[in-house]
């Protein structure tokens, strides 16, 4: 599993079906950080992270054909209160990235 924009603590991995209740009592209370962790087969995982970057953010399985089984999902990061944890609008001078293109019936080397 890939989380972009952001590093996350793996506070448990496990295997089968999460038990809410008997689960948590074991989440590691010195976790490693990481960006990128190996999900085995009928296995889980909890993470932790600061969501202090706002966007839309993906996670996916590195495997492609995973994300088209719906093994992925987006987080959406809202603005935070301080100025780092927000996201700033373009400036009104800015120029704009679309510049439209002519269409023409003509074809290239035709009379």
């Amino acid at each position: 599993m890939h989380l972009h924009g952001f590093s996350f603590y793996v506070v448990e991995v496990g295997f089968g079906d999460f038990d809410n209740e008997i689960d948590p009592l074991k989440y590691n209370r010195d976790p490693p950080l990481s960006n990128t962790i190996i999900v085995l087969v009928n296995g889980w995982l909890t993470i932790r992270f600061k969501a202090d970057n706002p966007r839309v953010w993906h996670t996916h399985c590195q495997f492609d054909r995973h994300m088209l089984w719906g093994m992925d999902a987006a987080y959406i990061i809202k603005n935070g209160k301080s100025p780092y944890a927000k996201v700033s609008l373009p400036q009104s001078d800015m120029p704009s990235c679309y510049k439209p293109v002519p269409i023409t019936s003509k074809v290239a080397n035709s009379p």
